[in-house]
């Protein structure tokens, strides 16, 4: 009798599963996600069944053999995407997982970082856009038919984010992987292992831990991300100017902004506030921005900026001190070469990040860190303390979104996947592409080609290069030299010519370079890159065309050679 109860209950439990799995799906079909994001929304509840496209192969000696000694089998201490991408990852192997986070889901890229910057930067494309509409016979611009409305796209970009969070939110659970919101800080249990203690948010939110909790996990993994700093100086450079982040928590475009930095994201900003009509001024330590990418790259950009009407003050070495009218509330900033800019609505400060570790307790269990106060791991992502790790900018190697989850994925697969090819697997820092959202934009892989002149030497490298107006100004009704430039360099070396850095500023470089740094990772060579057909009429056709064309080595660095007409190689059965 027990046994046919037991089997009519199990029966009505599987019932329930598909039920609750049908209407979440129907429920999320309405929304707005991503086909990535919806495979992972729509997954079957975990408090019935684990989904299966989540399934591995479990490493059971990464698991918490005591299930009273260790809490989870993985702690992870921010909950950005490095954080979120390895806990998930573990989560799929069958790892007891939790996640501490003090504020929103998604950390610096979704919230303050990649996904509202690509919001804003869209926004300034369009600016330029109807800026150029003349030029193929559409009016309207110069008339002031044209508006733009700062709080729309202020509350559709905040919305989208929010929405990002949600998805967030709802992937962890769907993982399996348990929040704890909270304050994170590690200490030395009485037997000398480390906890993480989790402490009350001082918000007072209802969300957060309401006491002081402490929790023990046979793996740690920090990834707490940075914030932006403000230069040391004058105290008035912190009570009257803004931060990166805090950019995007202004509620007007500002007629007259500062930006101070020559990083990445200052020319972003830079390049958003003047497209969207700010008298923009931008403001640099020394002689330009971007001075650690190829010059071909910051000599185009700094061209390009001062064309567009940035204002760029150089070898400034920095802000001395700012002062507030309080009449007008507008700011004159004092650079300390001795220049003043007058009547400032905004500064802002984007002259670099620091790893968020000051409340970690580091120091409490040992944790070595090095110059920046970045945490110091190996090739594993493992610190020198046993079975605490580091990903993402917390480490300060590659300070990018996609490389934090890869080494978080990576370091979950090495911890808790069971297939021998797993067992010392790790991310390559090598040859990692990226892109600066600028006006226009750049995308850069591997060496500079002073990088690889030093690394090779002078004689073993050479040089492709191409300058051109891209198609879309071709019928502008202006004189060739007013026309905005791509600019392209492959820098190569070797005998076989080896790709080693390949560097584009100009429409479109945000999204061509990404298949460019496959072949690059793969060992191409600059005849592989002639062997590719071009795709007419476009910019990223100019890669494969470099003059001379089909000249170099007839070196391949493919396992099966592409050169010479040989036929495309075919997958292994």
């Amino acid at each position: 009798m027990d046994l046919i109860i037991n089997i009519i209950l199990l029966i009505g439990l599987l019932s329930l599963s598909s039920h609750a799995f049908s209407n979440e799906k129907n429920e999320i079909s309405n929304h707005d996600f991503t086909a990535a994001a919806y495979v992972s929304v729509a997954s079957i509840d975990t408090k019935f069944v684990r989904p299966a496209f989540l399934r591995g192969i479990r490493n059971s000696d990464a698991m918490a053999s005591d299930d009273e000694y260790y809490d989870f089998d993985l702690l992870v201490i921010g909950a950005g995407s490095g954080g979120i991408a390895s806990a998930r990852r573990a989560a799929s192997y069958g790892a007891s997982v939790a996640v501490v986070e003090m504020g929103r889901l998604g950390g610096t890229c979704v919230n303050v970082g990649c996904v509202p910057k690509k919001v804003m930067y869209n926004t300034a494309s369009i600016s330029h856009i109807l800026q150029d509409m003349h030029h193929y016979g559409f009016s309207g611009y110069e008339s002031g038919a044209v508006q733009f409305d700062w709080g729309y796209i202020q509350q559709s970009r905040d919305a989208y984010v929010e929405r990002l969070n949600k998805i967030y939110d709802t992937n962890l659970s769907n993982s399996g992987v348990r929040q704890l919101i909270g304050v994170a800080s590690l200490a030395r249990g009485s037997d000398g292992n480390v906890e993480v203690i989790v402490s009350p948010l001082e918000n007072g939110s209802t969300n957060s831990t309401q006491q002081q909790e402490r929790y023990r996990a046979k793996h740690i993994l920090i990834a707490t991300g940075g914030y932006p700093t403000i230069p040391e100086g004058d105290e008035s450079i912190v009570k009257h100017s803004i931060s990166s982040d805090e950019f995007f928590e202004l509620q007007s475009l500002p007629k007259r902004v500062v930006v101070v930095g020559a990083g990445y994201i200052a020319v972003e900003l830079a390049g958003i506030l003047q497209a969207l009509g700010s008298d923009t001024s931008l403001v640099v330590r020394k002689e330009k921005a971007l001075r650690n990418f190829d010059e071909i790259l910051s000599e185009a950009l700094d061209t390009e900026m001062q064309r567009q009407g940035i204002n760029i003050y150089r070898n400034t070495m920095g802000v001395g001190r700012i002062e507030l009218n309080e009449k007008d509330g507008l700011k004159n900033v004092f650079l300390n070469s001795g220049e003043v800019i007058k009547d400032v609505d905004v500064v802002i400060m984007a002259a670099g990040r620091r790893p968020l570790v000051e409340n970690l307790g580091l120091q409490n269990v040992g944790v070595k860190q090095r110059e920046g106060g970045y945490i110091l791991v190996d090739e594993y992502q493992n610190t020198n303390v046993d079975n605490v790790y580091g990903v993402g900018d917390v480490c300060g190697n590659v300070e990018l979104t996609p490389m934090a989850i890869a080494a978080g994925r990576r370091l979950a697969d090495r911890l808790f996947s069971a297939k021998p090819e797993h067992s010392a697997v790790k991310v390559s820092y090598d040859n990692v592409p990226t892109v600066v959202f600028s006006h226009p934009p750049i995308g850069t892989i591997g060496l500079t080609e002073a990088e690889a002149v030093e690394k090779y030497g002078e004689d073993k490298i050479k040089v492709y290069r191409s300058k051109f107006s891209n198609l879309y100004f071709g019928v502008f009704d202006v004189e060739p030299s007013e026309k905005p430039k791509t600019f392209m360099k492959m820098v190569c070396a070797g005998e076989n010519e080896l790709v080693v850095g390949l560097h584009v500023i100009g429409m479109g470089a945000d999204e061509m370079l990404q298949g460019f740094a496959v072949g690059i990772k793969m060992g191409a060579t600059k005849a592989d890159f002639d062997s590719c057909i071009a795709i007419h009429p476009t910019a990223a056709e100019e890669f494969v065309t470099l003059f001379p064309w089909g000249l170099s080595s007839q070196e391949t660095g493919a396992q099966i050679s592409p050169l010479n007409g040989n036929p495309a190689p075919e997958p292994r059965t």
